[in-house]
């Protein structure tokens, strides 16, 4: 990515690998940048999304007509920062209007050096990706404009998102400890792919003390606090490239311990139990996905952020290398696997974002699902 200063009516243009072109003004920084095209239909949490590790090389395209209403400010960002490579938006907010803001959204994307494009049909662009798929991009403005043809080549000449390993990128490189909230109760180790910061929230809320490690930490590295329970976060790329975090879930379930496994988390697990992982046409963006709990039977809308799914029986109980397993989640718009549950042994993941931020609070039950297993593991 390169970028310069600020230049907000600036001309710009993204181009899609399939030679389609959209024309609008710079948004954010000026200069280019490159990532796979997707689109996340949250009306709301665009500081939420924007902060999340999985969006590590995507541009994301806000569905939502107008954003930036809110601004920007210092309590809601889930990491140290801004992991889209770029934003797509139709008509940003001219003046933030917030008691919270401190910045405009525009600023931010400045500051942090983040090319966006303002002004397209963001419906006709996302029509678009919903009929032909998630796809390479490139975002260009100032100086980085140059005929269609070589911009084109620009983007052709991009990696794609399927095979590409991600997930230590945006991982802690140092483990680090979030407190629990009262009384502690427990001590989960954290596997770090790419964790939201509100996700070791919700579970220090519960009297959990959470270690958070690196996602190259070994066994001996998890097994050294002495967890009640092992978890395993969100995280960017292609999960068939994670062998080493499918090598350590694998020792966790070997072990027995209890364990809960999120997005990313959920497609390690699929591969430990020994599923296969496909990528999405266009995949899940955005908090307002209805997910069936099938253990309860309850309808949940819930917060997505996955181009990958895990290729497991929607209808009969597997049998896996750790006893039996089946899907206790399904996505009521496709029907694609959104959580795996142990029969015999305690341990469950989905595939989308229960600590809620942004999006609903209606799996929030699963944090106290986890901390329930880890009450059962020690009576």
């Amino acid at each position: 990515m390169t970028t310069s200063t600020r230049g907000a009516q600036a001309p710009a243009v993204l181009v899609l690998e399939d030679g389609r072109t959209f024309s609008g003004r710079a948004y954010g920084a000026v200069g280019e940048t490159f990532g796979e095209a997707v689109f996340s239909t949250g009306m709301t949490g665009y500081q939420e999304t924007l902060t999340d590790p999985s969006y590590d090389r995507q541009i994301v395209v806000a569905t939502a007509p107008q954003i930036g209403n809110t601004g920007w400010n210092d309590e809601d960002d889930e990491s140290g920062r801004i992991w889209v490579s770029g934003y797509v938006v139709r008509d940003p907010a001219r003046i933030p209007s917030n008691w919270r803001a401190t910045r405009s959204l525009d600023a931010e994307l400045v500051a942090q050096g983040v090319v966006g494009i303002s002004g397209i049909d963001t419906r006709a662009l996302t029509r678009h990706l919903r009929e032909r798929g998630s796809m390479r991009a490139g975002v260009f403005s100032g100086e980085a404009l140059a005929p269609e043809a070589e911009l084109l080549a620009r983007v052709q000449a991009q990696p794609h998102m399927k095979g590409a390993s991600l997930y230590e990128e945006v991982a802690t490189k140092e483990p680090y400890v979030v407190p629990a909230i009262g009384e502690k109760k427990f001590t989960v180790a954290a596997i770090d792919l790419g964790i939201k910061g509100m996700t070791p929230h919700r579970m220090a809320e519960r009297g959990i003390e959470v270690h958070v490690l690196p996602a190259t930490a070994s066994v001996e590295d998890v097994y050294a606090v002495a967890p009640d329970g092992v978890f395993f976060s969100n995280g960017p790329g292609d999960p068939a490239t994670a062998e080493g975090p499918v090598a350590l879930m694998t020792a966790v379930l070997e072990r027995k311990t209890p364990l809960f496994g999120i997005c990313f988390g959920n497609q390690i697990l699929g591969r430990a139990l020994g599923f296969g992982t496909y990528k999405l046409k266009y995949g899940h963006r955005g908090i307002n996905q209805p997910v069936q709990d099938r253990t309860t039977g309850k309808v949940e809308v819930t917060a997505h952020n996955h181009g990958f799914a895990v290729d497991a029986p929607l209808d009969e109980v597997s049998e896996t290398p750790f006893g039996r397993a089946e899907v206790s989640h399904v996505c009521l718009n496709d029907n694609v696997v959104e959580g795996l549950q142990l029969l015999d042994q305690p341990g469950f993941s989905v595939q989308y974002h229960p600590e809620a931020a942004a999006g609903p609070h209606d799996a929030a039950y699963l944090f106290d699902r986890f901390v329930t297993l880890m009450e059962a593991e020690r009576a």
